[in-house]
């Protein structure tokens, strides 16, 4: 799979999360991830139908360094093989004229092992690419 996950931001995160909590389960889905940050407090929300892997999430923006970003916007992250190539990836974003929107590191706000990097496209679209295994 190509996809690893996708993201759209939410004006009200609480009203948010109560919508998809009700729509979502009539798929059989279910929020399986909640995002707290120290300092920042609860951010997003996770659905899927596993707790192993949430493959889409509702949050509140976490820059608001763009139009496209301040107004919620979709969030695509790509799934990479390894921890090299997902800093390349931030690398060629920015080369070819993106901006940055977070450098290539762990998110240990996510999990132990999440490994990603950021970045705004042309058009201010958010892009991502991660893994999710130590190296």
């Amino acid at each position: 799979m190509m996809l690893d996950h996708v993201s759209i931001g939410v004006a009200d995160l609480g009203k948010a999360r109560a919508f998809y909590d009700a729509v979502l389960a009539t798929l059989g889905y279910a929020r399986v991830f909640d995002v707290d940050i120290p300092g920042q407090g609860l951010v997003a929300h996770g659905y899927g139908a596993t707790k192993e892997k949430p493959e889409f999430w509702i949050g509140v923006p976490a820059r608001i360094d763009s139009d496209a970003n301040a107004k919620g916007g979709a969030h695509i992250s790509f799934v990479a093989k390894a921890r090299k190539d997902i800093d390349a990836f931030h690398a060629a974003a920015l080369k070819a004229g993106g901006k940055d929107n977070g450098q290539p590191g762990l998110r240990p706000e996510y999990h132990a092992t999440y490994y990603g990097a950021f970045a705004f496209d042309l058009d201010g679209n958010k892009i991502e690419a991660c893994s999710h295994h130590p190296e």
